[in-house]
């Protein structure tokens, strides 16, 4: 692990001061701890001065020594220990942690450290133009069947792209973080098997809730009675047979939904494309994929109805992105104006 200091003097702030609810809250949360083990204490006060600040201050770690009654230098490990502390300023909006080890490595965190330092600084801790974004490589957070994946604050967000990486970073530059759902950004249930559960997917049957003096009384029966033979004429058994065959049958010749149904109509690459990056959202993979879909034009993605953006969102597996993103507003006022329409309707400049 590499060595961890504080941050230099000139950034410090003199003072450090609880605001008024988490300075209740620290006295609540001191409470929880047995007499004479307040220490205990110190990780969740730190976490909390870094919640309300940013970053863990030098005059953080003086006041929640003062408050648990430990030496300063107890405190200081702690806080240069756990790399869950930020120990100089991050971005105010967004600090991405991108994990570095070797699964989310081989799924393509190399990608997603790429675009961090395109969109946010050259350098980990390096502070974004603006102030608020930032980012830095740590080791696994555990969510390895996920790869890659990186946390922002409290959040993961895995199963990541480099296109979906620079969505996430648009929203939290926006200060729109809080639209971004956390976990898979794929069609997963956390850490289910891609496309959907493999095994136990029979609904328990009544037979499983059967109570326990039914299954004593069923356990009682005299073992030795042997089946009856089956009354059912050979002729009957045939025809129910013969009605189960047809059904299958009938089941099987019914056409299949067509995977194309919904499938936005494509054009041949024009003398002068369209260039899609220009909507939020849209990555040049992105528009890659959409020119091989053979859409070029504002205009085409401008006039997509629910169909076609239910088809384009799932071939894509963006889960419900194109909607939240507004890809049809966004290409209706590229289409329509250019640039100074984007301007005009968003209040910003196309990306």
């Amino acid at each position: 692990m590499s060595v961890r200091r504080l941050a230099e003097d000139s950034v410090q702030p003199p003072v450090f001061a609880f605001n008024r609810s988490n300075a209740a809250w620290a006295k609540r949360k001191i409470k929880d701890y047995p007499k004479g083990r307040e220490a205990s204490a110190v990780i969740p006060l730190l976490m909390r001065a870094q919640e309300q600040d940013g970053w863990v201050t030098k005059a953080a770690i003086e006041l929640v020594a003062d408050m648990l009654d430990m030496p300063l230098i107890r405190v200081l490990e702690v806080a240069t220990f756990y790399t869950q502390f930020q120990l100089a300023p991050v971005g105010k909006r967004a600090h991405v942690q991108v994990c570095g080890t070797t699964p989310c490595m081989l799924r393509g965190a190399g990608d997603l450290i790429a675009v961090c330092k395109s969109r946010i600084a050259q350098n980990p801790f390096e502070i974004s133009e603006d102030g608020n974004l930032s980012w830095e490589e740590v080791e696994c957070q555990g969510a390895c069947v996920n790869a890659p994946m990186v946390m922002i604050f409290k959040d993961s967000y895995e199963d990541l792209t480099a296109e979906q990486m620079e969505h996430i970073i648009d929203r939290f530059a926006a200060g729109k973080g809080s639209e971004i759902n956390p976990g898979p950004q794929i069609d997963r249930i956390y850490s289910a098997p891609e496309g959907g559960l493999t095994s136990l997917t029979e609904k328990p049957g009544k037979s499983s809730r059967a109570s326990g003096s039914a299954r004593k009384a069923a356990a009682g029966k005299t073992k030795s009675k042997v089946a009856a033979p089956s009354k059912k004429p050979a002729a009957k058994i045939a025809g129910v047979i013969g009605a189960a065959a047809t059904k299958k049958a009938n089941a099987a010749a019914k056409p299949a939904k067509s995977a194309d149904a919904g499938k936005p109509k494509g054009m041949r690459k024009p003398a002068k494309p369209d260039d899609l990056k220009l909507i939020s959202g849209v990555g040049p993979k992105i528009e890659g994929i959409l020119n091989g879909l053979g859409i070029y034009k504002f205009e085409q993605v401008s006039k997509w109805k629910k169909a076609e953006r239910d088809w384009v969102d799932g071939f894509l597996k963006f889960k419900g992105r194109i909607d939240r993103d507004d890809w049809v507003k966004q290409a209706k006022a590229l289409a329509k104006g250019g640039a100074e329409e984007y301007i005009r309707v968003f209040g910003k400049k196309p990306r």
